[in-house]
C-alpha cells in the first residue's frame, strides 16, 4: 500500500477532478432550476451513489458497519449543515456579473480551513504549512483577477465568496472530525459510513425545506433528472474522494492541495480551448505550483 502521505495527494487531486466537471453541471443546473434546487441536486441525486459506495466497500473489505457514538453526531451535523450553506451561497457567487471575482474569494477556503482546523480540531499549522496555504491561495487570486475586477464588482460578489470559502472550512473540519470520531479499523469504511450518512440528512433537510417553501422546485428537479443525476453522481464521487483524504490528512493540508483544480481548468482553457496565458496568470500558476510543492515538502 502508498504511503499515507502519497494516499491523501491522490484522494486530493481525483476530487478535485470530479469537483471541476460537477461544479460545471451545477452551474448549468442553476438556471433551470434556481440556486436551492440546484443545491438539491448534489444531495438528493448523490445519496443513492452513497449507498453504492457503501455496499461495495462493506462486501469488499467484510468491515461492519460503524456504530456512531454521541461525539459523532456534532461533528456530522456541522459538516452537512455547513455544506448546504456553502453550496447555496457558492452557487449564488456563480450566477454573479462578478463570476471569476466571487470564485476568487472562494478559493480562500483553505486560510479559513486552516484556522478551523487548528481551532476545533487542534491540527497543527506549522510555518511550511502556514506559507504554502498563503502562496497558494495568492496564486489562485492573481490567476483568477485583473486589476481593478474586485472594485468594479462591488461588495456583494466579494461578499457571497468569503461567506462561501468560510463555509466550506466549517464543513471540510467537521467531515474530517466525523470520520475521525467513528470506531472502526478501516478509514474507508469511516469515509464512506460519513459520507452516505451526510447525503442522507442533507437530502432529507432539504426536500423538508422544498416542500414547506417551494414545492414546484422539487417538481421539476425531479423532471431534469437526467442532468441532476450526472450532478448527484459528480457530487458523490468528488466526496467520496474528499472524506479519504480528510482521513489520513489535515483539512487545511487537503484543502490547499485542492487548488490544483485552477490549473485544471487553466490547461483546459490553454490547449482546448486555444486561449493565450497572461504574464498575470503565469505568474499566479508559478505560485500555486510553488505553494503545492512547498505543502507537498512539508507534509513529507
Amino acid at each position: 500500500m502508498l504511503h499515507e502521505n502519497w494516499l491523501w495527494v491522490a484522494f486530493t487531486i481525483a476530487a478535485a477532478l470530479a469537483q471541476t466537471f460537477r461544479n460545471a453541471t451545477q452551474r448549468e443546473l442553476t438556471g433551470k432550476l434556481g440556486t436551492v434546487g440546484a443545491t438539491h441536486t448534489r444531495f438528493l441525486f448523490g445519496f443513492p451513489f452513497a449507498l453504492i459506495f457503501l455496499a461495495a466497500v462493506t462486501w469488499a473489505s467484510g468491515v461492519p458497519l460503524p456504530a456512531p457514538s454521541l461525539a459523532y453526531v456534532p461533528w456530522l451535523l456541522m459538516g452537512t449543515l455547513a455544506q448546504i450553506v456553502a453550496t447555496a451561497l457558492m452557487l449564488a457567487a456563480m450566477s454573479e456579473r462578478s463570476f471569476v471575482v466571487s470564485i476568487a474569494y472562494i478559493k480562500t477556503e483553505p486560510v479559513q480551513v486552516a484556522v478551523f482546523g487548528l481551532v476545533f480540531l487542534g491540527d497543527a499549522l506549522t510555518i511550511p504549512l502556514a506559507a504554502a496555504i498563503v502562496i497558494a491561495t495568492a496564486g489562485v487570486v492573481l490567476m483568477s483577477v485583473k486589476p481593478g475586477q474586485i472594485a468594479a464588482g462591488g461588495n456583494r460578489p466579494a461578499m457571497l465568496g468569503v461567506a462561501a470559502g468560510a463555509m466550506f472550512a466549517l464543513s471540510a473540519v467537521g467531515f474530517r472530525g466525523a470520520v475521525l470520531a467513528l470506531d472502526t479499523p478501516s478509514f474507508v469504511m469511516a469515509a464512506t459510513f460519513t459520507l452516505a450518512l451526510g447525503l442522507a440528512l442533507q437530502a432529507v433537510v432539504l426536500s423538508l425545506y422544498l416542500v414547506i417553501r417551494d414545492r414546484a422546485v422539487l417538481v421539476n428537479i425531479l423532471r431534469n433528472w437526467q442532468p441532476s443525476l450526472a450532478a448527484g453522481f459528480l457530487g458523490a464521487l468528488a466526496s467520496q474522494f474528499w472524506y479519504l483524504a480528510f482521513a489520513v490528512a489535515t483539512a487545511a493540508s487537503v484543502r490547499t492541495l485542492a487548488l490544483v483544480e485552477v490549473l485544471f481548468a487553466q490547461a483546459i482553457a490553454t490547449f482546448v480551448f486555444r486561449q493565450k496565458t497572461t504574464p498575470r496568470e503565469a505568474l499566479g500558476i508559478l505560485l500555486v505550483v510553488a505553494g503545492v510543492a512547498l505543502l507537498l515538502w512539508a507534509s513529507r
